[in-house]
């Protein structure tokens, strides 16, 4: 399998859930700042995700795999054994995708675009870390009702989609320092060796 990603967005997540998994994946960088958009061997990236971002994952008989909540998922049940997603047909994989969905449409599309582009102006991104912060409070009280993941004691895809997505706060300028839970979350999720290695790749391959 093949993960299209970029250094610095949401495509760290499937890179974290594939090393926990302990599933082999070559990476291929994708350069997402300029147009055409080019992938690091100088492939058409268009003709791979027509929609441009990353995560894209092509597996091994050539399909391919769009949106990160999707890869996520495929990932972890290729792995079964990881318990890092509960089995298809349970009350707690909704549970997990509630989780997922809310990431993604809540957290996400807050961050992204509108604190990535100055062009959308002070007010609009206000409004987005106003809306963050009242997210990040629903995700406190979760967390701190039955943490100390998401969905409890088990550690999941989706805290490391959480935790890709809020690493990009202090470049955003979101303030966490009000969610001791979530930084708790964070920490934790930061210890991971799986999250160090990732990390520590994609360094490792912008650099070269």
């Amino acid at each position: 399998m093949k993960l299209y990603y970029a250094t610095g967005t949401c495509s760290l997540s499937p890179h974290i859930v594939a090393i926990e998994a302990g599933l082999a994946l070559e990476l291929e960088r994708v350069d997402i700042k300029a147009i055409p958009r080019l992938t690091e061997t100088g492939a058409d990236y268009a003709r791979i995700n027509p929609n441009l971002y990353v995560p894209a994952l092509a597996l091994d008989d050539g399909t391919i795999v769009l949106e990160g909540t999707a890869i996520v998922q495929y990932l972890a049940d290729l792995a079964p054994a990881s318990g890092l997603a509960p089995p298809p047909g349970t009350l707690a994989r909704v549970q997990l995708q509630s989780w997922l969905g809310f990431i993604a449409t809540e957290l996400h599309k807050a961050y992204s675009p509108w604190l990535f582009h100055p062009e959308y102006g002070a007010q609009a991104q206000d409004v987005a870390r106003s809306r963050i912060a009242a997210r990040l409070d629903y995700v406190e009280r979760q967390l701190a009702a039955g943490g100390p993941y998401l969905l409890g004691e088990r550690y999941s895809i989706a805290d490391a989609y959480l935790y890709t997505i809020l690493g990009w706060s202090a470049y955003a300028r979101v303030d966490l320092s009000a969610f001791p839970q979530v930084n708790n979350l964070m920490a934790r999720v930061g210890e991971r060796p799986a999250v160090r290695a990732a990390l520590r790749v994609e360094a490792g391959r912008q650099a070269a």
